[in-house]
């Protein structure tokens, strides 16, 4: 049985997820991971989605407004027991649905260069690339997207 929980930072499913997430990240990025790991704190997140499966956490994303008209999408991820099973396009489309509801007119988010999964995820699910926003530009390993709602 899966079920999709919308959420927040402190659900304890969401942050076991992510620890699962940057220990994925620090292995990919390599000495390039403190720079990212600075910007994805998880404190603050307000707008999170944990998708269960049996009631095992399996995959997860959030949302946090960038600006008044844009929700940056963050912390996407699925366990590696649970890939391929669309579970990270069910994720990004409950986060659109939620920044819809809230009122914003776009989502955007970064990935990096050595994730050819989430880049295909995005472009399949209507992301355009953009040039690189905020902390992201001059960034030679990342890669920015937006999708309007």
């Amino acid at each position: 049985m899966i079920h999709i929980h919308r959420t927040d930072s402190s659900n304890p499913n969401f942050q076991e997820l992510v620890r699962k997430l940057d220990t994925y990240l620090a292995r990919i990025d390599g000495e390039e991971n403190a720079f990212y790991a600075q910007y994805n704190k998880i404190d603050l997140l307000k707008h999170a989605v944990v998708i269960l499966e049996s009631e095992i956490p399996v995959a997860c994303g959030a949302i946090k407004e960038l600006d008044a008209d844009s929700m940056e999408v963050k912390r996407m991820y699925t366990d590696v027991s649970a890939r391929g099973k669309g579970y990270a396009k069910s994720i990004l489309s409950e986060l659109e649905k939620w920044a819809k509801e809230l009122g914003y007119k776009f989502c955007v988010l970064e990935t990096g260069k050595r994730q050819p999964d989430a880049i295909a995820l995005y472009q399949s699910s209507g992301y355009q690339l953009i040039p690189n926003y905020g902390q992201y530009q001059g960034i030679e390993n990342s890669v920015c997207f937006q999708k309007m709602l």
